[in-house]
């Protein structure tokens, strides 16, 4: 046995069982992040929200999900079907494949890069791809003029994300997500982790992400007074299914990332207590709950005051936070915080 995965054979098999597993641990979490986000919103409203379908309402995600698989797909008369039936499946590909350099430990990993943030870029550029394809094909104006608002605000916050993360890549000198993590690896548990030095870039990241995928207070392509549901307007079945957890999974991606960028990834807060996949996990799960309550708290943006914070506020602060952390980093500022790359810091 062995000898047989030593073999290419044996190898693609390893492969295919490792995609299989991250697969399952994403759609399996996004059952549980629907429900999540469900109670969480029930709960500040003082209601009970999902309680009926399997115990404590766990299996409401299961029949809401093969609702839309059972409903009809209609296609409109003018839409251009073979693109408008391709972007929400591209919407949730791209979404599930960013998954593939996310590690969970110094092991656990289906593709350890060492340009594993740029290929999350790569994949996170095309993902506006899904929402254009989909409101253009529609051939209607509502999703037309979603889409275009969503493009628009993807991007524009796709800018700030990028430059705060540069300043995580000044500090560790690495593109790799397992070297950020180990650099922030220490002798004072949670002390050591990039939140600290970078605090302010924590809570732009944060806001960043919720305007990245739509999230509320962040909704507006989609906000239901707002604009008749947006860019997915036209869509039913199973085509606005694959949508919906494409958003979803593009969102625990998110949490992924706050995790390993300032909060330690699989690290445990506490020294002398383990590390491991379960500490990452729950980090996940903790931000996951931020964005809930996010949406159950927060008022909704205009679409012009959006732009704004993303162009006039983000853009400018983050640009200058990579500038402070280059020189920070260069002349070892403040006991090296700036720069884990150094040898003994």
């Amino acid at each position: 046995m062995a000898e047989f995965f030593s073999t290419g054979a044996g190898i693609a098999l390893i492969i295919v069982a490792q995609v299989l597993a991250m697969v399952a641990f994403v759609m399996i979490s996004l059952l549980f992040l629907v429900y999540g986000d469900r109670k969480i919103w029930a709960a500040v409203q003082m209601r009970r929200g999902p309680n009926v379908v399997g115990v404590f309402g766990l299996l409401q995600s299961v029949a809401d999900a093969l609702k839309y698989v059972v409903k009809e797909v209609v296609v409109p008369a003018g839409a251009d079907k073979a693109v408008f039936l391709l972007a929400p499946l591209v919407s949730f590909v791209l979404a599930l494949v960013a998954w593939a350099v996310i590690p969970f430990t110094d092991t656990w990993v289906l593709a350890d890069l060492n340009v594993a943030i740029l290929y999350v870029f790569a994949i996170s550029s095309l993902e506006v791809y899904g929402v254009i394809m989909g409101g253009w094909a529609s051939n209607s104006k509502y999703p037309f003029l979603g889409s275009l608002r969503s493009a628009a605000q993807m991007i524009s916050y796709e800018v700030s994300i990028g430059l705060i993360i540069v300043g995580v890549i000044l500090s560790t000198g690495s593109l790799n997500f397992g070297d950020i993590v180990r650099a922030q690896d220490g002798d004072y548990g949670f002390f050591n982790w990039y939140w600290l030095p970078h605090l302010p870039m924590v809570v732009l990241f944060f806001i960043s992400a919720l305007a990245e995928t739509n999230r509320p207070p962040f909704d507006l392509p989609e906000a239901e007074s707002e604009l008749v549901a947006g860019y997915q307007v036209e869509y039913s079945s199973t085509p606005f299914l694959l949508f919906m957890a494409g958003e979803y999974i593009a969102i625990f991606l998110m949490c992924a990332l706050i995790t390993l960028l300032f909060f330690g990834g699989w690290l445990s807060p506490i020294p002398g207590v383990p590390d491991g996949a379960l500490w990452m996990v729950a980090k996940m799960a903790f931000f996951f709950f931020m964005f809930a309550m996010v949406k159950a708290i927060v008022p909704r943006y205009r679409y012009d005051q959006l732009m704004r914070l993303g162009w006039k506020v983000f853009l400018p602060f983050s640009l200058g936070w990579v500038v402070f952390v280059a020189f920070a980093a260069q002349f070892g500022w403040f006991g090296g915080a700036y720069a884990r790359w150094i040898v003994g810091v």
